[in-house]
């Protein structure tokens, strides 16, 4: 509804329509970290068999807001109100006995023990005066078959895959009737089949007349389910509107403040350089079969693929973080990688789509996170050189944008975004020739992936090579170059040009081999 030359949304705000009594009322919340205010008078009516997403920017009080809602915080300011009469929960396990329970955007599973016994955790189902296991791990295959997740409920969850516990997380969740479920960006490990599945569920709870409240930087998923939308900026509220009236576009406006420019940098014509990294039959055991490819020098390659075709781990035994056969070259040279370090002596940046548990140090502060991968160029000797780590991170800051109140703070207190960009900064300190960049933008909101598409352009135009991996169709047709697409640990094909669509990528991911693209890229 909105066009290009708009330069205020004019979309009426949600007033006081006859609707029934509200699941949980909040009004007037507010919440103070010492001298810092978080949120400021947040006031919202949460209704049954309604879907209300909550959308801003990394930082605008989203989380906090959750955590006041479902015990994990109390309110400075401000009450809740169940049923008429005010309320207040002192831990989660008051508020989900009312009703009211959080899906987490972080994992929050106990890794040594068996997917069943995370489902069931602290509330066992008994036979006898005994732990009835038979009954747990059938109820637990049936939950997970429903998020059309096939685990084994006896599979410890280390073993599993992220997304998978995810969908475990969620599982456990579900597993009793709530009034409300407050999902926390449940998507953002997920992709094709097993977000649809999982919208599909919020749908029928809602047609059960269970409350939903929605967060996702996925602006998309927001405008298929939500009724309702409430936008917070700088832990302030803009308004709450009707969902059916709101683009993504609006959405964006709504969340920062100022129109955006276009999300993608715009594409210019370039001369590609020599190979710059050729890979030769490698393959990775039970996961990768013989997979060959070249990436050219100023190119951004993409990778696509549905979760379990192969995709990081091809990249982690390119990278040496797990064993690997076949030959990998660099600039025409054959690299033997024993190693993370080896490769990136060779030049070989990756980053991990897992940067909070495999990327970044969250307990750790700033400088260190930042100077861990090159700790050669600060700690020559037997001193580490302060000041040129602080003069390094200061420099950092500035040129990535990172938003943070001290330089001195621990890289867990950093929102997505901002880790992500501190996490690149470290991977270049390496000075690599191919960065690597497995799922640029996870859980990052929309302000910041546009600045990460923006570093990614900055690095292809300084001569190096870009390889992105990511679930997101859209985000690798707006910024890659070609994406190669694979399926069950192999290359599937290829697409460029205008053969870099959605369905044809889906189609590439998803066949078995009796379906072929012809020429124009179609059935």
């Amino acid at each position: 509804m909105s066009s290009a030359g708009r330069t205020r949304i004019e979309i009426a705000q949600v007033h006081g329509a006859a609707a029934p009594a509200p699941v949980l009322r909040a009004i007037g919340l507010g919440k103070v970290y010492g001298t810092v205010t978080v949120l400021t008078d947040i006031s919202l009516d949460i209704l049954p068999g309604e879907i209300h997403a909550v959308i801003g920017e990394n930082g605008a009080g989203k989380s906090t807001f959750m955590r006041l809602l479902s015990g994990y915080a109390a309110p400075s300011a401000g009450t809740l109100e169940m049923n008429g009469a005010a309320t207040a929960f002192s831990k989660p396990e008051q508020a989900q006995k009312a009703g009211i329970v959080l899906v987490h955007q972080e994992i929050l599973l106990a890794d040594g023990l068996s997917v069943a016994e995370n489902l069931f955790l602290g509330r066992e189902l008994m036979r006898h005066g005994i732990v009835d296991d038979r009954s747990m791990l059938r109820l637990a295959a049936e939950k997970l078959a429903e998020l059309g997740c096939f685990v084994s409920p006896r599979a410890l969850v280390r073993t599993i895959s992220l997304a998978d516990r995810q969908l475990v997380q969620i599982a456990r969740a579900l597993l009793d009737d709530y009034r409300l479920v407050i999902f926390d960006e449940p998507t953002a490990v997920l992709t094709g089949g097993e977000v649809e599945r999982l919208l599909s569920i919020i749908l029928r709870l809602k047609e059960r007349g269970i409350a939903i409240l929605y967060i996702s930087h996925r602006l998309d998923e927001v405008q298929r389910l939500a009724d309702k939308v409430t936008v917070l900026r700088d832990g302030k509220m803009i308004g709450t509107y009707p969902g059916r009236n709101l683009s993504q576009l609006d959405m964006a406006k709504l969340m920062v403040g100022r129109d955006l420019a276009a999300m993608y940098p715009e594409r210019k014509p370039k001369a590609l350089g020599e190979a710059m990294l050729e890979v030769r039959d490698v393959s990775v055991a039970g996961c990768v079969h013989d997979v060959s490819f070249s990436a050219r020098k100023g190119e951004i390659l993409g990778f696509a693929g549905m979760i379990g075709a192969g995709r990081t781990e091809l990249f982690e035994g390119i990278t040496g973080l797990c064993p690997s056969t076949g030959t990998i070259l660099l600039e025409g040279r054959p690299l033997v990688l024993r190693g993370p370090r080896a490769a990136m002596d060779a030049g070989i940046g990756y980053l991990t789509e897992d940067r909070k548990g495999k990327g970044l140090l969250l307990n750790e502060r700033l400088a260190p996170n930042l100077t861990l991968a090159a700790l050669n160029r600060f700690h020559p000797g037997l001193m580490m050189h302060r000041r040129r780590e602080q003069a390094a991170l200061s420099e950092a800051v500035s040129d990535y944008d990172i938003r943070l109140k001290s330089l001195g703070v621990n890289a867990g207190h950093l929102s997505g975004g901002n880790q992500q960009k501190l996490l690149l900064a470290k991977i270049l300190l390496t000075q690599p020739s191919v960065v690597i960049i497995d799922e640029p933008t996870r859980g990052i909101d929309i302000a910041n992936k546009a600045q990460i598409y923006a570093f990614i352009h900055q690095l292809v135009e300084e001569g190096r090579t870009c390889i992105v991996i990511s679930s997101e169709m859209q985000e690798l047709i707006g910024i890659c170059d070609r994406i190669l697409v694979m399926r069950q640990g192999r290359i599937a094909g290829e697409v460029t040009g205008e053969r870099m669509t959605e369905h044809d990528i889906a189609l590439l991911a998803t066949t078995d081999g009796t379906v072929a693209l012809d020429e124009g890229g179609r059935r």
